[in-house]
């Protein structure tokens, strides 16, 4: 059935807004006047669209579904299809309890699809933006197995793996993030207003100043005459290194760098390692054949040089060779990670040893965000002290020795 948007008057007089499918118009007013609503506008939705009719809605567009709605979203499913509830009502349960708008626009869609004979793996491929390829590929690998409850509980747990996971990250960047915008702030506040009005003092006087002095006035004639060049030049430079970054040929160059930087490439080597050992033991648990495994866990390593890696293991896969044996030739998996693997083929346990892999490195990155994250403080504390010391000892030393000249 159609999908339609409509407006309308509850009996206090009160706006009602919703999203409610029926065969056509006239059975979505019945519908809408048994329940006591004066429809005062009505149209035919699109699934995933936000349009209506041209009319911009500031608090619906603002309505972002996140990772966090789907992962509640799957399992929510997955325990209604445990309950032994058909996937059409379960599907209208959660089309009508949910709060945003996008997110009931997709589930409603999703619904009519599967209620016309669509399966919901195919349904849920039309709303790539919400959906993408491993959540479609394990959902379809459910419906193929019977076991659609268990795989949805699956994918929920993976979903708040990542989530936790990008959570640690973001909540460790920010207080270092906030520490470089008031450092920042502060000494652009300096050189904009207290340095100009003191330096101006020694500016008059004919007499050599001390180098400190001279080097803190050269940074504010540079900083201050020339901050209308220096900022679009830094503005255009970070946005062509970024569109470099994310071009065919700057990508790889990049990547491969950063697996090389000390510090930094141990940290993304390890998230792109659990989260490789995760998918891939996940899709293999939930039935996908292991090709179409190793073709979906690609895609989402983030890396274009462990692209590469993958894709050739998929490969030599096909051509029956083991999985941990392309990836101990590649150099960029630890040994400790391809001899678990191997031990999974030959014992035909790879899924606990992947998901054993994965808790390990989770810790890992856990333990060098951490450190990182105490490491980074200090630093950033010192270097802010530092630069406040030598603007004062720079202003400081010509005032003192002109007492001393005085004296």
């Amino acid at each position: 059935m159609p999908v339609y948007e409509y407006k309308g008057l509850d009996k206090s007089g009160k706006t009602i807004k919703g999203i409610l499918d029926a065969e056509n118009k006239g059975a979505l007013q019945q519908i809408l006047q048994k329940r006591g609503i004066f429809v005062t506008d009505v149209h035919e939705g699109k699934g995933g669209s936000t349009a209506n009719k041209g009319e911009f809605d500031l608090a619906r567009s603002l309505q972002f579904v996140t990772l966090r709605d789907i992962s509640v979203l799957t399992r929510q499913l997955s325990t209604l299809l445990r309950a032994g509830i058909p996937l059409v009502e379960s599907l209208s349960a959660l089309t009508e309890q949910a709060e945003k708008d996008e997110l009931k626009r997709v589930l409603a869609d999703v619904r009519r699809q599967v209620n016309e004979g669509s399966s919901l793996a195919n349904a849920l491929g039309q709303h790539t933006k919400h959906f993408n390829h491993l959540y479609v590929n394990m959902v379809k690998a459910g419906e193929s197995s019977g076991n659609l409850d268990v795989v949805l509980e699956r994918l929920t747990e993976f979903l708040e793996n990542q989530m936790e996971l990008r959570s640690k990250v973001t909540s460790a960047m920010i207080y270092p993030l906030l520490m470089t915008v008031v450092g920042t702030g502060i000494l652009g506040f300096l050189f904009a207003f207290v340095i100009p009005k003191v330096t101006a003092i020694f500016q008059d006087q004919d007499r050599a100043l001390p180098l400190p002095t001279q080097i803190l006035l050269f940074m504010n004639d540079v900083f201050i005459g020339g901050w209308f060049i220096i900022l679009p030049t830094i503005i255009l430079g970070a946005w062509a290194f970024n569109r470099w970054r994310k071009s065919e040929k700057g990508k790889p160059k990049w990547d491969r760098f950063l697996l090389k930087v000390p510090v930094v490439s141990g940290v993304i080597r390890m998230i792109a390692i659990a989260r490789f050992a995760r998918t891939l033991g996940t899709l293999l648990s939930s039935g996908v054949p292991l090709l179409s495994a190793l073709e979906i866990v690609k895609n989402i390593l983030g890396n274009a040089r462990l692209i590469e890696v993958i894709e050739e293991v998929r490969v030599n896969v096909r051509e029956g060779e083991a999985i941990a044996v392309p990836l101990k030739r590649s150099g960029e998996f630890p040994p400790l990670v391809t001899h678990m693997i191997a031990i999974g083929e030959r014992t035909g346990q790879l899924e606990e040893m992947l998901e054993n892999v994965a808790v390990s490195y989770n810790q890992q990155v856990d333990m060098r965000i951490q450190a990182a994250t105490t490491l980074l403080e200090p630093l950033l504390i010192v270097g802010m002290g530092i630069s406040v010391a030598f603007i004062v000892f720079a202003i400081m030393l010509p005032i003192l020795e002109m007492n001393q000249a005085a004296m």
